[in-house]
């Protein structure tokens, strides 16, 4: 970033953390702080290693979608998730068996807890919850006392499956900046809609061929934060496989705001997401509308052996089209395979050709495409493709 940028940059960040300390100083001192409360993300570690992240925010009251919210309702849900009241030098407890960690929020009230517990995690499940209390805000508490979700995949696991979000199991439209934001703006986790066959396909994924339903999913998206609870609702509704969201900060203070360059983090966050099980080696899944192609590709090199396959949702074409058939190419040589296709069936005959997932699945993905196209009678909302 040229010095000017930066110096610009900083300049703004200054005079906006001292706007919002007058503002919150105010508050407090006028009794006008809502209701706060906490928001753990669903993070992964393993039996060595904590990390645990979240925000403290103040209540906005957003309500859960349903299929009956009006336009206006989703779009001032949407203006509440980005017009947050952040809570900094808010205190949390993080509690293990025989053992009690502390920390305080920054001042986006981001919380991290990461570090090494006293003695190594054991769970049986795919997720170990984490007791997390909020033991000291300059405001009322709704949820003092709340879990922490934190992934450890199990010893038995036969791959990772890290996947992007937008225009690859959800349709986005971020190549098309009017449909994006129809999208964005006035759609909430029930109205959007899945790619068709995704659901399907991610939980042949998830259960593999050893039957255990164990393989970790990982979500890796340049959607920020503040998307974060509209995004988890989504999956839910739609039975798409639970796992981490790695999103990225939104505002002045994050690193990418002048430079543009909103996906940079995602190669990072693979990487750490690689280096913390060195043991399991990955699919990915992205799609041909922005830089996933690349991003993988360098993973691929970065990873020599890790990288199982990769699936790319063919969405665009012309010149990012070119680049994925590009980038397929030069794969090959490596010895990595990199699908490129509209269907979601095409990629789960392929998976179940290469041992990923059970062949008798793949009649399974394709009732779910036809479903979710509504070529044949089944769900009440139909997909897109």
């Amino acid at each position: 970033m040229q010095n000017w940028k930066k110096k610009l940059l900083n300049t703004a960040i200054q005079l906006d953390d001292m706007f919002d300390k007058q503002v919150y100083r105010l508050r407090q001192r006028l009794g006008t702080i809502n209701n706060i409360h906490v928001l753990p993300f669903r993070t992964y570690g393993t039996p060595n290693h904590v990390y645990v992240r979240g925000r403290v925010l103040e209540d906005k009251k957003i309500a859960a979608g349903s299929k009956a919210d009006h336009l206006f309702t989703n779009l001032l849900n949407m203006y509440k998730r980005f017009e947050t009241d952040e809570v900094p030098g808010a205190k949390l407890q993080l509690n293990l068996p025989g053992e009690q960690h502390q920390t305080v929020t920054d001042k986006e009230g981001y919380f991290v807890f990461n570090f090494q517990p006293a003695t190594p995690l054991l769970t049986q499940e795919l997720y170990l919850t984490i007791p997390l209390q909020l033991i000291g805000a300059p405001g009322p508490f709704i949820n003092a006392a709340v879990n922490a979700e934190m992934m450890i995949p199990p010893a038995d696991a036969e791959y990772g499956i890290i996947s992007d979000i937008d225009d690859t199991i959800i349709r986005t439209g971020a190549t098309n900046l009017v449909a994006m934001g129809k999208t964005v703006l006035f759609s909430n986790a029930v109205t959007r809609l899945p790619f068709a066959g995704v659901t399907a396909f991610y939980q042949s994924l998830q259960l593999g061929r050893n039957g255990k339903r164990n393989n970790p999913f990982f979500y890796v998206s340049s959607s920020p934060w503040n998307l974060y609870d509209l995004l988890i609702d989504y999956m839910d509704h739609h039975d798409i496989p639970q796992g981490p969201l790695l999103l990225r900060d939104f505002g002045l203070q994050s690193e990418s705001f002048m430079s543009g360059d909103y996906l940079s983090h995602k190669f990072t966050a693979i990487k750490h997401i690689l280096d913390t099980y060195p043991h399991l080696n990955f699919v990915l899944v992205g799609d041909s509308g922005e830089q996933d192609p690349r991003i993988y590709q360098e993973v691929v090199k970065h990873f020599p052996g890790r990288i199982i396959c990769i699936y790319i949702r063919d969405i665009v074409a012309g010149s990012k089209q070119e680049i994925a058939q590009e980038v397929a190419l030069e794969l090959k040589t490596t010895g990595v395979e990199m699908i490129l296709t509209e269907h979601t069936v095409k990629a789960a005959e392929h998976a179940a050709a290469n041992g990923l997932i059970f062949t008798a699945e793949i009649a399974a993905i394709e009732q779910d495409e036809k479903e979710d196209l509504g070529l044949v009678p089944g769900k009440v909302e139909p997909g897109i493709l």
